[in-house]
């Protein structure tokens, strides 16, 4: 019973970790997340016998990524011991305590945002990284030099030779709030939250992208300076203040219930600051103290992170409105009267489908608790009352926007518009075809998609290369030079290679990975249409339902007719497959999981299908090597139970040579 519980979790949190630091699509929150990891290692530490190295409580940190030169770390860029309630800081004060009855403490807030070094030489700016797993970082010092508040040259008379600070870069709220409203009227899936706009600021190759998102910095910390003798923290911020650094505030407390009271006081200040906090940091203030107190292998023992709660708010339910969205599923979103979570202003959340409805027992006129999820997603956490004259909710049995009857697969929860010809539908599948990750036409956001169908310029996305400059110059607010732009952008997005194309048309299921695996088996849009789905099935990673759903649109009129006006407006119909000059991978497939101590998962790709493999998402008898770094996860476990062949990194590098 508790082994399940301790291998649940671990999924639980190889997952979200996966999604959080791979995709940059949190689906859990923060404080969820936390609260799932402190469950594992009580569990762990409880039941020793259950022991795995490749635990996702072992885990120190993300990991470089390859758009920049990794950077290894001189001094290592650690992380702290996290605690979420009160008593478990006043063991941490009252152990400082016991060791060093003069100890003293700094408190500060905890910035949520991407750790990074900065390395000055006689006082100009060298070279910016950032954390990466502690050890090894990425190279962005271009995009760092972007940062207004990152000085380029040190001021004051006692300038060391060489130093390197750490700092934490974050996005302030108003910049966050002028992002996301970019990215929607440009039809781009938004940011989550201000953190994961900051990282994805960091890591852009061109820094004039960098520089638009407006990012800041506080700097925390001293990791090494030739000559400067400091004897306490709270003295070296107060030196990086002069040196030119904007440095986090701080509070000096000598016992617990003063660093009680300024974590109290630095909590109630969330949601007014113009940034991001998550929690608050309580450090040993003296140097040889911290000496004296030591560390643990993972964290040092005069630190603690105190992590706060999500904030949650009741509010009234005034309704249940239905969105319909590209695959047709409907979708319920509550409506409730507006309340602040997290510095900004909410009156809507998504309620996914009935059976939440129904567990949750939400009807309209309930007073209902509210929270953010990550910090930026507002979700409905329960019912806490029921009105005197409420009735349970339940969606209807036609389509909110065509009135077609809906359909509810055995097999899934969602509720369905089967009606290929909705206009909800049309109009989805429209933003979603022009979106990034299909045929990046840049200019074309919703508002656009919504004019042009309004106008009845266009009926589906096959009928955006019909459009003319002067059909878009005469839309509302749209002038000769965005017409401009925006038919160059469409005539641009006929160069998308086929499986941006067969992603772009929206067949349920296929995503970018599907639709390249899909295309390197049948290169052409002929030889998709003729395959079977038996053949489909072929493909690693192809079940029976998806390669169905490929069969299907392929003979469903509305894709077809889509397809034909894509090859007659001269959108890419093959698939150039890239052959390898050395091709010792071919026929192999690999699946990649864990975080590698070296490689990331995209530099490892690369080079696996450089030799002519392939890389599959998924475990199966297919799999010929499973190449597994730390927290490996469910993964490792099921190319074990198949007998599949396990590699680590050191192991696929001799492959290589």
């Amino acid at each position: 019973m508790v082994f399940e519980k301790i291998k649940s979790l671990r999924e639980k949190l190889e997952r979200a970790n996966y999604q959080y630091y791979v995709l940059d699509n949190p689906e859990i929150s923060d404080y969820e997340y936390d609260m799932s990891l402190e469950e594992l290692i009580k569990l762990e530490h409880e039941h020793p016998e259950f022991d795995d190295p490749n635990s996702p409580s072992r885990r120190v940190g993300g990991e470089a990524l390859t758009t920049f030169e990794k950077v290894t770390h001189a001094v290592q860029m650690g992380s702290l011991q996290d605690v979420f309630d009160m008593e478990s800081v006043s063991d941490f004060v009252t152990k400082c305590k016991e060791a060093i009855t003069d100890v003293t403490f700094v408190v500060e807030r905890k910035i949520d945002g991407l750790s990074v070094s900065l390395e000055y030489e006689n006082g100009g700016f060298l070279r910016g990284s950032t954390r990466g797993d502690g050890f090894v970082g990425e190279d962005v010092t271009n995009n760092l030099r972007t940062i207004k508040s990152i000085p380029m040259k040190l001021t004051g008379n006692n300038l060391p030779q060489f130093i390197e600070v750490r700092g934490e870069v974050f996005m302030p709220e108003k910049s966050f709030q002028n992002l996301t409203k970019k990215q929607l009227e440009m039809g781009e899936e938004p940011a989550k939250n201000p953190r994961n706009a900051a990282a994805g600021s960091l890591r852009q190759k061109n820094p004039k992208i960098t520089a638009e998102r407006n990012l800041d910095i506080f700097v925390f910390n001293i990791q090494s300076a030739d000559g400067v003798k400091l004897s306490s923290h709270a003295e070296s911020l107060d030196y990086l203040s002069s040196l030119g650094f904007k440095v986090n505030s701080y509070v000096k407390c000598e016992d617990f219930e003063s660093v009680k009271t300024e974590i109290e006081r630095i909590g109630n200040e969330r949601g007014k600051l113009p940034f991001d906090i998550d929690g608050a940091v309580v450090k040993v203030d003296n140097f040889s103290h911290r000496e004296m107190l030591g560390a643990t292998s993972k964290f040092p023992k005069w630190a603690v992170a105190f992590k706060y709660p999500p904030e949650e708010k009741a509010t009234t339910l005034t309704g249940i409105e239905l969105g319909v969205g590209r695959t047709g599923a409907i979708t319920p979103t509550a409506v409730f009267e507006p309340l602040t979570l997290a510095g900004t202003t909410v009156t809507r959340a998504v309620l996914h489908n009935q059976d939440f409805i129904t567990e949750k027992d939400i009807r309209i006129g309930d007073k209902i608790l509210v929270r953010k999820a990550g910090e930026i997603i507002p979700e409905v956490i329960k019912s806490l009352s029921h009105s005197a004259d409420s009735t349970p909710f339940v969606l209807p049995e036609f389509c909110p926007v065509c009135g077609e009857k809906a359909v509810k697969d055995d097999d899934e929860s969602v509720l369905r518009c089967v009606n290929i010809d909705c206009p909800a539908i049309r109009r989805q599948a429209i933003i979603h075809f022009v979106s990034k990750p299909c045929m990046n036409i840049d200019g074309c956001g919703e508002a656009v998609i919504t004019m042009l169908l309004d106008s009845g310029l266009i009926e589906d996305a096959g009928d955006l290369y019909k459009l003319t400059e002067d059909d878009i110059a005469g839309l509302s607010r749209m002038g000769k030079k965005s017409a401009e732009n925006l038919i160059n952008a469409i005539k641009e997005s006929k160069k998308n290679p086929l499986d941006r194309v067969i992603n772009a048309i929206g067949i349920r299921g296929i995503g970018a990975e599907t639709a390249k695996l899909l295309c390197a088996k049948y290169p052409s849009i002929e030889k998709i249409k003729a395959a079977t789905a038996v053949e489909l099935e072929t493909i690693d990673g192809f079940g029976e339902t998806l390669s169905n759903n490929v069969v299907s649109a392929m003979q469903n009129p509305h894709y077809l007719k889509l397809l034909d006006k894509l090859i007659a407006a001269g959108v890419t119909t093959e698939f150039e497959i890239q052959s390898a000059t050395d091709t010792r991978f071919s026929g192999k497939t690999f699946v990649l999981t864990g975080t590698l101590p070296t490689y990331t998962r995209d530099e490892a790709k690369a080079i696996i299908e450089g030799f002519g493999g392939k890389v599959s998402g998924s475990v199966s008898k297919k799999t010929d090597f499973v190449l597994a770094g730390e927290d490996a996860g469910s993964k490792l476990t099921k190319a074990q139970s198949l007998g599949v062949e396990v590699i680590d990194e050191g192991e696929f590098s001799r492959m290589c040579k």
